[in-house]
């Protein structure tokens, strides 16, 4: 978002985000997202958090593995609903933050990305964020502005996985809201 900024293209985010579970943990990664686009005077748009919809798509997925069937399925629904709105909204294009992240499939994304686009006949940026430090400036970003450290993917199947990998290994499970990159700076320094 910062690069997009310095960069002066007009972007918008639009933030649509069904699977996120529980609803507390969506407003709160919400809320990060628009505190950060007033930051850098980006407009925001809520989409619906069709949750209902989101297990409906995702039925019978509900133990495939993070990177899987599951994923693909989120994505698609997700970038749909963005390349709909961007579409009759009269958007030149749309893009993903989503493979900043090292847990995930870039060529996964940008798939789901390129054939939602080409459903709506808008284009898709599938710029590699992670090249060049991304990944880097990334975490310093999150530690200066005190981001919200999401130590899950966010649909519910993410953070029971996670949670029995976490058991598995005699570490204790996600503690939802509480953990901030400041936070944890602070704790390495001392």
């Amino acid at each position: 978002m910062q690069a997009l900024a310095a960069a002066k293209i007009t972007t918008t985010i639009f933030f649509y985000n069904p699977n996120i579970h529980p609803q507390a943990e969506y407003e709160l990664r919400k809320q990060e997202n628009i505190r950060f686009a007033k930051q850098l005077k980006m407009d925001f748009i809520d989409g619906d958090y069709q949750r209902d919809l989101w297990f409906e798509k995702t039925a019978g997925q509900e133990n495939e593995p993070e990177r899987g069937a599951r994923c693909s399925t989120c994505f698609d629904m997700r970038f749909e609903a963005t390349a709909e709105y961007a579409s009759e909204n009269n958007f030149d294009l749309i893009s993903s933050t989503l493979a900043i992240s090292r847990w995930k499939d870039i060529d996964q994304i940008n798939g789901c990305g390129h054939r939602s686009g080409a459903k709506f006949g808008i284009p898709y940026w599938d710029f590699n964020w992670r090249k060049k430090g991304g990944s880097a400036r990334m975490l310093e970003l999150s530690k200066r502005e005190n981001f919200y450290q999401q130590e899950y993917c966010g649909c519910v199947y993410s953070l029971r996985d996670t949670n029995r990998w976490r058991e598995s290994k005699g570490r204790e499970k996600v503690a939802r809201g509480v953990k901030f990159y400041s936070e944890a700076k602070l704790k390495l320094s001392q």
